[in-house]
């Protein structure tokens, strides 16, 4: 089916990958984008296409009609992050799975051609055995968040199995750009950058930190696109570089690039915190297979254009 044929609903659309995400749905061209969000107005960057609903996306009755023929539904949607997990793991679930649950059985009833579930590569797999990680590699989380991650895979697969909800999963790995910036629960790098801005320390657990897979958000959602079109029901794909780096590595180019523009990096050093899996790179040559996607932004170019961003819009302020 052509993309102009399409009506996408994408729930938790409001967010950091969903407003970047929304934008190429809506410069593919398909008929219908309807966002729907817990923020009261829509991002003042959202495009003037698609069109944003604030609702409570646990609410079934508010959600039910926006399903009315709905040809593709992203669930994006959650309410909490990993720290905020450790902090209250009884509202982890609470705030995420019976939404997600909802979502799911709602949606099983409708004549989808696709139902993407958007997973956690970062969290899900928890100490790994072998890098980089498959899809196939136990998912053992170590984190309240990674848990209700794995759940929720397991409800979409359980209704696919059942009612044939054509469920298709992303796993990606640790997404990083432009509007990534501000709270430090939003990612090592966003967390670095609000920290130079305002010339605070930036905290690294152990002598290096952990080894992550970072993703430029455009990277991310070419990859979330191409699962969405080349995925068939039953499919779970890692979405990342391959690449592991380290937190001071992290900091060191960033440094550089900070730097010439008056700022500085203060690190501090704590000790290794015993919840951290201490590396977690993705293999995507599944998806890469699947569909020819292949990340585009190196790293250093990724981490330019994302302080050119906080540069453009935050520190002028």
């Amino acid at each position: 089916m052509s993309a102009k044929a399409l009506k996408t609903l994408v729930v938790g659309g409001a967010g950091f990958i969903g407003t970047h995400l929304v934008r190429l749905l809506c410069a593919e061209g398909r008929r219908e984008v309807i966002v729907a969000g817990r923020r009261v107005h829509a991002p003042a960057d959202f495009p003037s296409t698609a069109r944003y609903v604030s609702l409570d996306v646990a609410d079934e009755n508010a959600l039910l009609p926006l399903l009315s023929g709905v040809d593709e539904i992203i669930d994006l949607a959650y309410a909490t992050v990993p720290k905020t997990s450790f902090d209250d793991p009884v509202h982890d679930v609470l705030a995420n799975l019976p939404a997600t649950v909802n979502l799911l059985k709602k949606a099983s009833g409708l004549p989808l051609r696709r139902f993407l579930l958007v997973s956690s590569g970062g969290t899900v797999y928890g100490n790994a055995r072998n890098l980089p990680i498959e899809e196939d590699h136990p998912t053992n989380p170590v984190s309240p968040y990674g848990i209700t991650k794995v759940a929720a895979e397991k409800y979409a697969l359980m209704f696919m199995q059942l009612h044939d909800l054509p469920a298709v999963i992303v796993r990606p790995g640790n997404p990083y750009g432009p509007n990534q910036f501000g709270r430090l629960t939003q990612g090592f790098i966003g967390a670095a950058m609000f920290a130079a801005v305002n010339r605070q320390p930036v905290t690294v657990f152990g002598e290096r930190g952990t080894v992550r897979d970072y993703i430029y958000i455009d990277d991310l959602c070419r990859g979330l696109m191409a699962a969405l079109e080349y995925g068939e029901p039953g499919d779970i794909f890692n979405i990342g570089t391959g690449i592991g780096r380290d937190n001071l590595s992290i900091l060191e180019l960033l440094s550089d690039i900070v730097s010439r523009d008056g700022y500085t990096l203060d690190i501090e050093f704590k000790p290794a915190r015993p919840f951290d899996v201490a590396a977690n790179v993705l293999n995507s040559s599944r998806l890469s297979s699947a569909s020819g996607w292949h990340p585009q932004v190196s790293l250093e170019s990724g981490l330019q254009a994302t302080w050119d961003f906080v540069k453009n819009n935050l520190i002028k302020q």
